[in-house]
């Protein structure tokens, strides 16, 4: 059966080339084909650009949710309690300072000042941060850096207090 239509095919081959079929014909045919209907939903475009419109909407989300703003009555709190204790703890700080200035006998002024200096560097950009955005943490840093100046403040007297001492020792000891 193979043979006696290749055979067919063969002997008649020029029948067969002299007519071509319409481009009408083509387009009907190609039209009803399965799998060659363009579809929205199989498109992998729409489905690239929904993806990342997606990605979009996830990470800005995620970012406003984790900067979330406090309340504006929660800020006013906090900022009421900070202004009370800023007021407190720098007038601690003042005179604390005033005393080391007063004295002006310190060992190594050139280290407590930079640190001092430092620390209130510090200050001042928390401060900033607590106008901006005041939460509980920036709150607490805030009183830390206080803290930690106070601190500083205490040891740098507690030197000159003891150097005091030692060269009063040392005077008594010529002196005998």
């Amino acid at each position: 059966m193979k043979d006696s239509l290749k055979k067919f095919v063969d002997e008649n081959r020029s029948a067969f080339d002299n007519r071509e079929p319409s481009e009408n014909l083509w387009e009907r045919i190609n039209a009803n084909l399965p799998g060659r209907q363009i579809s929205l939903w199989n498109n992998t475009m729409i489905w690239r650009v929904a993806a990342m419109l997606f990605l979009g909407l996830s990470v800005y989300l995620f970012a406003t949710k984790n900067v979330a703003k406090t309340p504006s009555r929660e800020s006013a709190q906090l900022q009421g309690e900070f202004s009370d204790l800023e007021s407190f703890y720098s007038e601690q700080i003042q005179e604390k300072v005033e005393l080391i200035n007063h004295i002006q006998n310190f060992n190594d002024p050139d280290k407590f000042t930079q640190d001092l200096e430092k620390l209130e560097a510090m200050y001042l950009v928390l401060k900033e941060q607590m106008k901006i955005n005041p939460t509980e943490k920036v709150k607490d840093a805030l009183i830390l850096n206080f803290l930690v100046r106070m601190d500083l403040l205490n040891q740098q007297i507690k030197n000159i207090e003891d150097s005091r001492k030692k060269a009063e020792n040392q005077e008594k000891e010529t002196s005998v």
